[in-house]
C-alpha cells in the first residue's frame, strides 16, 4: 500500500515525499507519506490520484479530509495515512519532526546470575 501510494504521488509530480515509520507512536496507522505540491489544484488532484489508485488496487479508503480549501488534504488507508500539502502549511506544521521520532531501543534481557557466574567446583 505505502509503493502504491507513493506511486500515485509520484504520477502528478509530488515534490519532497517523505515516508515515516510511525507504528511505534501511534496504534492508529503504521506508515505516514508526507508530499509538498505547488497549488490548491495539484494538491487535490494528487489526494484523489492515491484515493483512486489505491481503490483499483482494493485498498479501503477510509476517509478523506481537507478537500475543500486544497491547502492540506489528508487520505487515510487505515495503516497508512497520506498528507498532501503546499508548502508554506507543510512548513508550518513540520510534521516530519513531530512524528520523526526514532523507535525506542529495547533493553537487552540480561542473563541470569546463575548462568553469568561459573560453577562452584
Amino acid at each position: 500500500m505505502e509503493k502504491a501510494a507513493v506511486a500515485a504521488l509520484e504520477d502528478i509530480k509530488a515534490r519532497d515525499i517523505v515516508v515515516l515509520k510511525v507504528a511505534h507512536l501511534s496504534p492508529l496507522f503504521e506508515r505516514m507519506i508526507i508530499a509538498s505540491a505547488d497549488s490548491t489544484r495539484q494538491v487535490k488532484a494528487l489526494a484523489d490520484n492515491v484515493r483512486e489508485k489505491l481503490k483499483a488496487l482494493g485498498a479501503s479508503v477510509l476517509s478523506v479530509e481537507g478537500e475543500e480549501n486544497g491547502e492540506w488534504v489528508l487520505v487515510d488507508l487505515g495503516a497508512v495515512i497520506v498528507h498532501v500539502m503546499q508548502p508554506s502549511i507543510r512548513q508550518y506544521y513540520n510534521l516530519e519532526e513531530l512524528w520523526d521520532q526514532p523507535e525506542p531501543k529495547r533493553p537487552r534481557a540480561r542473563k541470569k546470575a546463575a548462568q553469568a557466574q561459573p560453577a562452584a567446583g
